[in-house]
């Protein structure tokens, strides 16, 4: 059992294996459990979800600590604070795709479950291809710096623009090369037809794979500024795929909690943009101070305050629309 000890991208490989078995329990009991039959998630349950994945990814945090010290612990912290902010910008985009292609909530837990199962697989793909490159060229990560930089400042010039799934081009592809049916089959992605040229019986699929297909799409677009952003926080490869994977695993059930609540926050992409922007710049100004990185407390405590006062202030600012939204419910 030495083997278990042996070093893997810098980590045991009991602790990658600890971890990989915790997620696919989590993923058995939300699949075989929890959700086995289709049906709409509830608010309450949404919430009471999202408040177990919270808490297991900061005890995860906490075990981290434990395990590897405080650096380790508060730089895990910070990229899971960092991913699931980024998590929540992503749940505007979501809940577009949805609407758009008219997804019922009975049938929008399906796609989430699968996209999250895409994006376990994905992301640990390019955090490793990402891990690799930076251990070679340790000057990669002054790129993602600036990439961060220039993707902050472009998201806070567009954060008032709406994400416009009819004018995506993989879209418009899909629709051009694939049978697609007119309507929703059910919770299925593809069914067989007869063909009415042919008479012979063929594959189509439905708007509830282009959904699932747009949602993978956008993850990826997302872990394009969420992978970066957390190498710039750390370059332990444990640290960058565990911190994502628990921000993701809880992406489902804080869809279904916050999708109701989207207007509520209304500068929560101008507070991303910020925290975008500060990941970025730090690399550059902990070199510019003599520094090997800026103190890890120092960018957690900096990550928090930004994105509170960005909730905060978007609370306050929208406090008396669900009133007004009300009241003119009531007069009509």
């Amino acid at each position: 059992m030495d083997f278990l000890w042996t070093d893997f991208l810098g980590t045991a490989i009991w602790m990658w294996l600890s971890f990989l078995a915790l997620v696919i329990l989590l993923l058995a009991l939300d699949l075989g459990v929890l959700h086995k039959k289709n049906a709409e998630i509830g608010i309450r349950e949404s919430f009471l979800l999202s408040a177990f994945y919270m808490s297991l990814g900061l005890a995860f945090g906490g075990w981290v600590w434990w395990q590897s010290g405080q650096q380790a612990g508060l730089e895990y912290l910070t990229g899971f604070v960092v991913e699931k902010s980024l998590a929540m910008d992503n749940i505007f985009v979501i809940a577009m795709i949805f609407g758009y292609f008219a997804i019922p909530r009975a049938y929008q837990h399906r796609v989430l479950l699968w996209g999250i199962l895409g994006v376990i697989v994905l992301r640990g793909i390019m955090i490793a291809a990402g891990a690799s490159i930076i251990e070679n060229y340790h000057w990669v990560l002054y790129l993602f710096a600036t990439f961060l930089i220039v993707t902050g400042i472009k998201m806070l010039l567009t954060a008032d623009k709406e994400y416009d799934v009819s004018g995506n081009p993989l879209l418009r592809l899909l629709r051009k090369h694939l049978p697609i049916t007119e309507k929703l089959e059910g919770h299925r992605f593809v069914v067989r037809r007869e063909d009415v040229f042919s008479g012979k019986m063929k594959i189509y699929f439905t708007p509830l794979f282009l959904a699932l297909v747009m949602v993978e799409l956008a993850d990826l677009v997302f872990a394009v500024d969420s992978i970066p952003a957390v190498f710039a926080i750390t370059t332990d490869p444990f640290i960058v795929y565990t911190s994502n994977i628990f921000a993701i695993l809880g992406l489902r059930a804080l869809y279904f909690a916050l999708s109701a609540l989207i207007h509520r926050f209304a500068y929560l992409k101008y507070a991303l943009s910020v925290v975008l922007i500060f990941i970025g710049s730090k690399i550059f100004v902990a070199d510019m101070l003599g520094l090997a990185k800026i103190p890890p407390m120092v960018s957690l405590g900096v990550t928090l305050a930004i994105l509170g006062a960005g909730i905060l202030g978007s609370l306050w600012a929208t406090r008396n629309e669900d009133k007004e939204v009300a009241n003119t419910l009531a007069q009509e």
